[in-house]
């Protein structure tokens, strides 16, 4: 008689072998299968369970899958050959099966969806609910995820959705696809953002600029908050916009299929894995994907069919025109979320807490923060009723319009100031203010625009160790941020422009170390759209500071000339000094009549807004009046 132990010891065993043969399998794949591939009858081969006398058994087979099976006699005439009865994997022959079954992204054909708000406008948005690029037809919304950096909220589904092979990097996205609502003017919902298409799948995100978003799945009463590992036999759920809600099981694994994207793209191998349909629960017209699925996250169910919140993979393809389409191709979540940087949650440091905020009374003199013409004050943005933002030493005022700050207004404490790292710190939205109001990272991505600070970093950061640290922080949410060209950096003005503030420390005799600094973009209707953003090109700066018991204050005005992002030259930029009042009339920024009657070398120059390029500009901070 054998005992119990030695049942389970030989079970283990087995197991690592199994994990072992597994292992060594899906290093196989990855490294030969896209030879066979080559062939041009081969659609796809993948790891699953043979298949004997049409039933799967428990043996595991290397699959494949052609568009055609054929005898001997039939090869050459299909320009195909023959694919071997077994694979040597080490020592081990492991047998094959030879499938005819053919892949297609699931987006040639659009059918009705069955719940009819898929393929509506919805505010807030859903995952399941049609989408695509404004120049492509319809797909799924599979699930809502975040820049692994700054935290900016988008969509997951596929590349041949929101780009496919005639659009790019900034497309306009819209919601729903304009297969369902042709008025894609009224649907706009983001811009693609990124995207990949290869071995580590079919996949792409977009910005949510113009719509609120929830987490909610359209008829699956569950939400994506972890990302799984596919093995065979698992059992899966998804919600497209087509077929609506269906039930599969991963029928292969590590499987690499060959797709026709048409075009300049052509036939790509795609990596991903095989889910067929569930027997226990068969929809009535036999499919587990349509056309217009594409997208769709799939979610694990456990054995006993309960739902989870583990993402299994992003649906791609289903079977081709002409085939029983009861088999689907998903990418695995873990490549395409390191593929495009994205993660199911918001980075963690994007949360801000409310800061000290700009001191009114940090000089001996009170300097109160600027306020805004009427028409400006409509555009602004009002967080709890608030139209000052603070944070750690600064404090602003949105332009929810135009989406970045009208005014800026911070302290520094040069006595205090400390020697604090940005290694590490990342550029993230105001996860406190709706995204909509806001730029983030797209704006900066594969262009000449740098992220240029508004309030410096290094003024920000003093006082003591936690607070300095806070500061240097909060420096970095877009709200605080202007695009700015990245040569400006390098030129001479910009220089000149980045130093003021240090000019004013080295130059004149500073009370008790202390400057009050104001500044913003000038924003005007003829400033260049770029990426659906109007870029400001000129800014302003204002510099209050006591000298011999004298309050003064100073403006500046720099202009960058961006006609030109390709090709920039360094004498574009110029600084000027400036009346407050000019400032004041080229941005709807009104300062208060205390600061703008210590500004003496506004009292001396002409008012001519209209010709500032025509002005000498400073050349050095020699060439600034502190007087």
């Amino acid at each position: 008689m054998v005992s119990s132990s030695n049942y389970k010891k030989t079970d283990k065993k087995n197991k690592d072998k199994s994990k072992i043969m597994m292992k060594k399998l899906r290093s196989f794949i990855r490294t030969e299968g896209s030879k066979y591939l080559k062939d041009g009858n081969v659609s796809s081969i993948g790891i699953g369970y043979q298949i004997k006398d049409g039933k799967p058994t428990k043996e595991i087979a290397i699959q494949f899958t052609v568009k055609k099976k054929a005898t001997t006699d039939m090869l050459e005439s299909l320009n195909t050959t023959l694919l071997p009865e077994s694979i040597k994997i080490g020592n081990i022959d492991v047998p094959t099966n030879v499938i005819e079954r053919e892949f297609k992204a699931d987006y040639r054909l659009v059918q009705e969806a069955i719940t009819p708000d898929r393929k509506k406008r919805l505010d807030p948005i859903l995952s399941g609910a049609s989408v695509a690029n404004v120049n492509e037809t319809a797909g799924t919304i599979g699930c809502i995820v975040y820049d692994k950096f700054d935290g900016t909220p988008c969509i997951l589904t596929n590349w041949h959705v929101l780009q496919g092979s005639k659009g790019k990097i900034g497309d306009e996205i819209v919601q729903p696809g304009p297969f369902d609502d042709n008025r894609t003017h009224l649907n706009r919902l983001g811009k693609l953002v990124r995207s990949h298409l290869g071995l580590a799948g079919d996949c792409a995100i977009a910005t949510i600029e113009d719509r609120n978003f929830s987490s909610e799945i359209i008829d699956i009463p569950t939400t994506v908050e972890k990302l799984g590992e596919p093995e065979l036999g698992d059992k899966v759920i998804k919600s497209g916009r087509t077929t609506g809600v269906t039930h599969g099981i991963v029928t292969r694994v590590d499987t690499i299929s060959k797709l026709d994207y048409g075009g300049s793209v052509g036939e790509q191998n795609i990596g991903g894995f095989e889910i067929g349909l569930d027997p226990d629960y068969t929809p009535d017209n036999g499919e587990v994907s349509m056309g217009g699925d594409s997208g769709s996250v799939w979610i694990f169910k456990t054995n006993s069919g309960s739902l989870t919140n583990v993402m299994a993979g992003l649906h791609f393809a289903g079977e081709g025109q002409g085939n029983p389409m009861e088999y689907a191709i998903a990418c695995y979540p873990n490549s395409i979320f390191k593929k495009l940087e994205i993660s199911l949650q918001p980075p963690s440091d994007t949360q801000r807490v409310s800061g000290t905020g700009y001191d009114e009374n940090f000089l001996s003199t009170q300097i109160p923060l600027p306020k805004l013409t009427p028409s400006n004050r409509k555009k602004m943005y009002k967080e709890n009723g608030s139209e000052v933002i603070d944070y750690t030493h600064f404090s602003l005022a949105l332009n929810k319009s135009r989406k970045f700050a009208f005014w800026v207004a911070w302290n520094i404490d040069g006595m205090n100031i400390r020697k604090v790292s940005r290694k590490g710190i990342l550029f993230v939205l105001d996860s406190n203010i709706p995204n909509e109001f806001q730029i983030g990272n797209q704006l900066y991505v594969d262009n000449k625009l740098d992220r240029g600070h508004i309030a410096r970093r290094a003024d920000l950061v003093w006082g003591n160790l936690k607070e300095a640290k806070k500061a240097n922080k909060d420096s970095f949410y877009f709200t605080n941020i202007v695009p700015q060209m990245d040569d400006f950096n390098r030129s001479s003005s910009g220089g000149l422009w980045g130093n003021l503030e240090n000019a004013v420390f080295e130059d004149t005799d500073v009370e008790d170390l202390r400057v009050s600094v104001f500044g913003g973009p000038i924003f005007r209707d003829i400033d260049r759209e770029y990426r659906g953003i109007k870029i400001p090109l000129d800014f302003w700066k204002v510099i209050a500071f006591v000298e011999d018991g004298k309050l003064k204050a100073k403006g500046f005005v720099l202009t960058q000339n961006l006609d030109e992002l390709e090709a920039l030259e360094l004498d574009e930029f110029k600084v000027f000094q400036v009346a407050l009042t000019e400032i004041e009339d080229r941005t709807g920024v009104k300062f208060s009549s205390k600061l703008k009657s210590v500004d003496s070398v506004g009292e001396n120059l002409s008012h001519e807004p209209e010709v500032l390029s025509k002005r000498k500009p400073l050349e050095s901070s020699r060439d600034i009046d502190w007087s």
